[in-house]
């Protein structure tokens, strides 16, 4: 009841006062352009252009604030703010995510810290964007979320003088979820700045970002059964057993980051040469707690994760510290491109507070000094522009990457994208060494590294997109389930990091294409996967789809423009990861399928001026069909939720 209060104080006085006699006939509040311009104005000013509303990537790509409603920005109406497709959400917001589609996951040949589990909400340095206005830019984000709390982000940037810029953010999130022990508690600081001399020939992006990631944790439903059963005394949620009533998982993160160059030469010239340098400074932290150490399932005691060194209050701590730098020299030339040469400097400490002796002894550390060196070359010539990497460690700890990118613009609406990577990369420190109260969760390994070859192309048209990847990967690192059948018996799960000795080929397929019949149109999106392995390692749905049919048009004098319709996702059964808390991590399991189960969300969207409205009855057929929905095979995706969001851009 309180979203529709809040929406009714929201949308009718903004259209009372939107309703100006004087309005421009052919006004378009759906164009990018009309966010800048204030049409109702008497007066004659000087406006800004939308191009002067720059946002802008390290890799110095521009886009430009953009406050269009459109289907595209329906998708990203949700936590992490971008289109989801491809991940499974679990019950509550700000919870982990599933894998559907494995073209998704980023490489880096650096270790990091791991619990990758945990990092779907975390921004890394490519997330961090710099900004270039002409006025200040404001953007207000709020999402209900489940149960008691809220969504929101708030953002604000502006130039002090043309060269130099600032901009500060707040992403928070507080949601209690429907399930015993699921609260989630999040926030993501960032600082940044931007500058440049007036002939451009010192340029700088830098950032600082403090984030905290809190998850109390319950490991799943104990009893499917009882879930999958219909039952109405399990539709209240709180009902159904879980095995942790009082854990939690806790990551933070600190980062220092500065990119910057010097032009040697005084004046931009055909010939240009740069000295370039970037610094990273971050440390992470991982926290798993659980104060009551054995379950109570059904009335019987259950060790869920095996026998614990602490009775009680069991807490385990991973602290991870890194410091990167590049240094390099760049020659432009206005012909044939740019030419970069560097050395990098990466260090890390991967650490705990004790050495564990048992059967074997766990260190305590695990410090790494990798030296590298290398080269990259860009090249942005009428409709073709490339960038083209190479780099590769000189220290004893071996490893390689090859990034090549080509894109060819046929024309304005037709774009082609080619790409080919080949990594050799070091597992993430999890990996390798791990520490716990858990007996069987410690480890010491030195596995190889993973070699990973990446073939992709990308078409853009007016009439479809679509994209094709095709990797082989080597020595490829998971972790699994090791319990034996005398510990599944006992409902206890250990699991351990392990390394695939064959080969895993993995190809997608995937095609966007929208139709439109007048106010009306059917969007499309469909994945197609396809994995050959000997083993069941790596496992993903054949077939993934969203199609939302939808309606759209102008109401109150074009003050208001809707969308409204019906959004449908599918995927086909497959033996999905299942998660871990205790080390922040998915795991494959070969026992139970998820999936075949349509869900269909019904959503109203409108914009007033600078504002888009969202409202969405976000899987609304659970209340009519069966109970076997889930995100993992131990956690259910949620139920029918009724959100309400909206996003709010000021130009000042």
């Amino acid at each position: 009841m309180r979203i529709f209060f809040f929406l009714y104080l929201l949308v009718v006085p903004t259209l009372l006062f939107s309703q100006e006699k004087k309005l421009k006939k052919n006004l378009d509040m759906n164009t990018k352009y009309s966010s800048i311009t204030d049409t109702v104005k008497k007066k004659k000013i000087l406006v800004a252009k939308i191009d002067q509303y720059q946002i802008i990537t390290l890799e110095h790509d521009t886009t430009y604030a953009d406050t269009s409603l459109t289907i595209k920005s329906a998708y990203r109406q949700n936590y992490l703010r971008k289109d989801i497709f491809g991940l499974l959400p679990f019950s509550n917001v700000g919870q982990t995510y599933n894998t559907l589609q494995y073209s998704l996951t980023d490489f880096s040949p650096y270790p990091d810290i791991g619990f990758s589990g945990k990092h779907f909400p975390f921004l890394e340095v490519n997330d961090i964007r710099y900004y270039s206005v002409a006025t200040p830019l404001t953007e207000l984000f709020f999402n209900t979320s489940i149960g008691k709390g809220q969504n929101v982000d708030s953002f604000i940037t502006l130039n002090t003088s043309k060269n130099l810029n600032f901009f500060i953010a707040y992403r928070g999130l507080r949601s209690e979820g429907k399930y015993i022990n699921q609260l989630t508690s999040i926030g993501n600081f960032r600082f940044g700045t931007s500058y440049s001399t007036t002939n451009k020939r010192y340029t700088l992006n830098a950032h600082y970002t403090y984030q905290d990631i809190l998850n109390e944790e319950n490991g799943g439903i104990t009893t499917s059964e009882d879930f999958e059963s219909g039952d109405p005394n399990f539709a209240n949620r709180q009902r159904l057993q879980v095995y942790l009533t009082d854990a939690e998982s806790f990551l933070k993160g600190k980062r220092l980051f500065f990119d910057h160059a010097f032009r040697i030469n005084p004046r931009n010239a055909n010939n240009n040469l740069y000295v370039t340098h970037q610094f990273n400074f971050e440390n992470k932290f991982f926290e798993y707690k659980q104060p009551t150490v054995t379950s109570i399932v059904d009335g019987v005691p259950v060790e869920r994760f095996g026998e614990s060194y602490a009775a009680s209050n069991l807490k385990d701590q991973t602290r991870f510290e890194k410091l990167y730098n590049k240094a390099g020299l760049t020659y432009e030339n206005s012909l044939l491109g740019k030419f970069n040469f560097f050395i990098d400097d990466y260090r890390s400490n991967y650490k705990y507070d004790r050495i564990i002796v048992n059967k074997d002894t766990i260190p305590d550390n695990l410090f790494q000094q990798i030296n590298s060196f290398g080269g990259q070359y860009e090249y942005q010539k009428n409709k073709w522009n490339g960038r083209f990497l190479y780099s590769r460690s000189i220290t004893n700890v071996s490893l390689s990457d090859l990034d090549a990118r080509l894109r060819y613009n046929m024309s304005e609406k037709i774009q082609f994208d080619f790409s080919y990577r080949n990594v050799n990369k070091l597992p993430n420190n999890n990996y390798n060494l791990y520490q716990s109260s858990y007996v069987e969760y410690n480890w010491s390994n030195s596995f190889k590294n993973e070699k990973i070859n990446t073939l992709g192309a990308n078409v853009f048209t007016p009439w479809a997109n679509a994209e094709v990847q095709y990797t082989v990967l080597n020595d490829h690192l998971y972790f699994e389930d090791k319990s034996t059948p005398a510990q599944i018996a006992a409902q206890t799960q250990i699991i351990k990091p392990a390394q695939y000795a064959n080969t895993i080929n993995y190809l997608s397929v995937k095609a966007n294409r929208e139709f439109k019949f007048g106010p009306f149109a059917l969007d499309n999106t469909l994945l197609y996967q396809k994995v050959t392995q000997s083993d069941l390692v790596l496992n993903v749905p054949d077939f993934v789809t969203r199609n939302t049919f939808y309606y759209s048009g102008y109401f109150f004098k074009k003050a208001l423009y809707l969308q409204t319709g019906i959004i449908f996702n599918y995927f086909t059964k497959f033996y999905a990861n299942d998660y871990n808390p205790v080390v922040g991590e998915f795991f494959v399991q070969k026992t139970k399928e998820i999936g075949n189960y349509p869900t269909f969300d019904f959503f109203v969207n409108g914009r007033i001026r600078q504002t888009r409205i969202y409202l969405k009855a976000e899987h609304f057929n659970s209340s009519f069909s069966q109970n076997n929905f889930y995100s993992s095979p131990s956690n259910p995706y949620r139920d029918f939720t009724i959100s309400f969001g909206l996003v709010w851009n000021f130009f000042q």
